[in-house]
């Protein structure tokens, strides 16, 4: 019970990953706020719709949640809106759709670390998790993609590349007011995909297998906790060795 009665928002808590975020929080103890768009709000039992595209929709969620429970200890920045040609090949993207992406996926980050920080710093206290990728710290092999149509966007990269440094910067500009911020890149993470792609991807990682979100979890909820009290503006990469090679 590592985060006993922490309240914690996780963004996209209704997504493949988000739901494995919110059962770890809830089994160690927190108090959970699922902020996600396809969701009815209902603080009670902890759900809040919120199009985190929407900034003024950011600042109401953060101020209504902060009246109802009094606080906010904890924050997972996950939610992961696109639009739909995302994955197009890069000769392919228009600039209009590159920059919607980044607006959407990057900039609502900053958005939401900006609306709770200014409730975590009146209390002096607090831990923000953002999760990035392996992709947003080494260059994409693109061989896993090999017999499949599937390739992978380039604004992913741009991304989550960005949202690390940015999370380092709020960990030293935060770190005296006792506020921890630390991002967790997972490596792949098993959706069903393409078997050809799975199976190369598999071949290619030393654990041998894709990440499934129960891996990825434990992680979010350890550096939200006060177990790592003394961690701040770390990028924790969970990847089953992808990067070690």
């Amino acid at each position: 019970m590592i985060l006993k009665d922490k309240v914690i928002i996780v963004t996209g808590g209704s997504g493949l990953l988000g739901k494995a975020f919110i059962n770890e929080l809830k089994q160690e103890g927190a108090i959970t706020i699922n902020a996600d768009i396809n969701v009815s709000t209902d603080l009670a039992l902890g759900n809040y719709q919120v199009d985190i595209t929407n900034a003024e929709d950011i600042s109401n969620a953060v101020e209504e949640i902060v009246q109802y429970y009094g606080r906010i200890d904890g924050l997972v920045n996950n939610a992961y809106p696109r639009t739909k040609d995302w994955g197009a090949r890069f000769e392919d993207i228009k600039p209009e759709s590159w920059a919607q992406n980044v607006d959407m996926q990057m900039n609502s980050y900053f958005v939401f670390c900006q609306e709770v920080l200014k409730k975590m710093n009146l209390q002096s206290r607090g831990s923000i998790v953002n999760i990035a990728s392996i992709y947003g710290v080494v260059g994409n092999d693109f061989s896993v993609y090999e017999g499949t149509s599937m390739t992978s966007a380039a604004a992913y990269s741009a991304i989550k590349g960005g949202i690390i440094n940015f999370t380092r910067f709020l960990a030293s500009y935060y770190g005296k007011k006792g506020i921890r911020v630390n991002t967790v890149s997972p490596g792949g993470i098993f959706d069903h995909q393409n078997p050809v792609f799975v199976d190369n991807y598999n071949k290619k990682v030393p654990m041998g297998r894709m990440g499934n979100p129960e891996d990825i979890a434990p992680s979010v909820a350890f550096l939200l906790s006060d177990k790592a009290k003394y961690i701040t503006g770390h990028n924790l990469i969970v990847d089953g060795g992808w990067c070690a090679i």
